[in-house]
């Protein structure tokens, strides 16, 4: 018969919350990956680089926007305008925006442990989605240049130099990328704000946007993420993973840190709870 008296097991978690000792292994490990991201981003969305190729070999149809020469684009940033296309512009600064941010979060907001093998888990786990968003993109029948309807942008306003076609998804996506990604990382400095000030040791941190949802943060990754892929594919798949991004932190993610702060702040957790009723999406769930 099993003993009741025990606490039930501690669930898996990559960060050693509590563990106020920043480890310098995993920090260099972080950033390090997290900077090698933006060269392998890049390689993929080159027209006739290493995403088209990898997609030929795997005899997947390629959009035409895998082999468009380079030169339609003129932002006047080089790196830019070689990618050939609007969009692999767009998710190119997708993917530097993403790695900012988080090398930020790594250096100047979080204060825990995160030990190098998690490091790197969650650095490759980011990478590994920017990738494949990238190849979504550049295969015929996922890329989002199929996705309707479709905005005319005017030869004055275009970087293309010419009228160009934008889908109505793409212009969401970029709203919604933008807004999610300020919003994780205003809450995270929020947060890291208040618990610096000395008055507010041992409290829930509850001001500011985290009074829209206890784990207001998650939804700003779930936000930044959907809106990454629906410029990369469309309305269908940009909702799929926003969706599931909420889903797996709700329940996942959030679990683990309710255990943590249960534990941690005893009522004024469940005080918090009963004034913020919202696990992840303000005033729905």
């Amino acid at each position: 018969m099993p003993d009741s008296s025990k606490p039930p097991p501690k669930k898996f978690d990559l960060i050693n919350r509590g563990e106020r000792k920043p480890t310098l292994l995993g920090t260099l490990t972080f950033v390090g990956l997290r900077i090698m991201d933006l060269p392998l981003q890049h390689a993929l969305l080159l027209p006739a680089g290493l995403g088209p190729a990898l997609l030929s070999k795997l005899g997947i149809t390629l959009s035409s926007t895998a082999t468009t020469p380079a030169g339609p684009l003129s932002t006047g940033i080089s790196y830019l305008d070689v990618l050939g296309h609007p969009t692999s512009a767009i998710l190119m600064l997708f993917a530097l925006g993403s790695s900012v941010k988080q090398i930020y979060w790594q250096l100047f907001v979080s204060k825990e442990s995160f030990p190098a093998p998690a490091a790197a888990a969650v650095a490759f786990y980011n990478s590994l989605f920017n990738a494949l968003n990238s190849l979504l993109f550049l295969a015929l029948f996922t890329s989002s240049v199929r996705s309707q309807p479709q905005l005319g942008v005017p030869a004055a306003l275009s970087v293309t130099g010419s009228a160009y076609n934008l889908p109505l998804s793409t212009v969401v996506g970029v709203c919604v990328y933008v807004f999610g990604i300020i919003l994780e990382a205003v809450s995270e400095r929020q947060r890291r704000d208040f618990k610096d000030a000395p008055e507010n040791a041992g409290k829930v941190c509850k001001v500011g946007v985290w009074r829209w949802s206890r784990h207001v943060n998650y939804f700003g990754y779930s936000l930044w993420r959907g809106g990454y892929t629906m410029v990369a594919t469309g309305w269908i798949g940009g909702l799929a993973v926003g969706s599931w991004q909420m889903w797996d932190l709700g329940y996942r993610a959030a679990g683990v840190m309710d255990d943590y702060c249960t534990n941690r702040y005893k009522e004024q957790w469940a005080q918090f709870k009963r004034e913020v009723p919202s696990k992840i999406v303000p005033g729905i769930w």
